[in-house]
């Protein structure tokens, strides 16, 4: 499927009604209605809605890999600072749309063995990244390896927790995590 089809429209549709509502709303009417055109064009590019289904998490896949390569990459910058970059991110630059389809597609891998997979997949890229970057502070493999699971747990549970509070006190409360995350011994 090429951008020039028109795939990527119903893509994009696609993972705003999985944002809005699960995959449960990802159904070919919602989606021809959204893009504002007939059935008939969703059956020109796809061949029914698993084949959407699954472009769908492809692209997500390929999205949070091209992500993740970006965020820990950034030549002239040591691991400590790419590290507290992506906390920074994750904590300070949230993206809400992203993190409602993440959950969305955690969600829907509960009952789907491709959706698991794709998670599976985007997870495994995501710790290995992290973890390279605390072996690049000295840190064992075993340790790097565990230390990258409580960074991603950190990083997308912060965003969950504090709710109530200050921005203030969020502040200091993210910054304290990070710093724990940050030491090395």
């Amino acid at each position: 499927m090429t951008e020039q089809d028109g795939s990527q429209d119903w893509i994009a549709a696609g993972l705003a009604e999985l944002a809005d509502g699960g995959v449960e709303r990802v159904r070919v009417e919602v989606l021809a209605q959204r893009l504002g055109v007939t059935k008939g064009g969703f059956y020109r590019r796809f061949r029914d809605r698993r084949a959407l289904l699954e472009a769908i998490l492809e692209n997500w896949v390929e999205g949070r890999r091209t992500a993740i390569e970006r965020q820990a990459g950034g030549g002239g910058r040591t691991a400590t600072e790419k590290l507290r970059s992506l906390i920074t991110l994750y904590s300070e630059h949230a993206n809400a749309q992203g993190m409602a389809i993440e959950l969305a597609v955690r969600q829907w891998a509960r009952t789907d063995p491709t959706a698991a997979r794709a998670a599976g997949t985007v997870d495994a890229a995501r710790l290995r990244t992290v973890a390279g970057l605390y072996r690049a502070l000295g840190i064992s493999p075993a340790e790097a390896d565990g230390r990258a699971v409580l960074f991603y747990s950190f990083v997308f549970g912060q965003g969950l927790l504090f709710l109530d509070e200050t921005p203030r006190k969020r502040a200091k409360l993210l910054a304290a995590c990070a710093d724990r995350l940050m030491e090395v011994k």
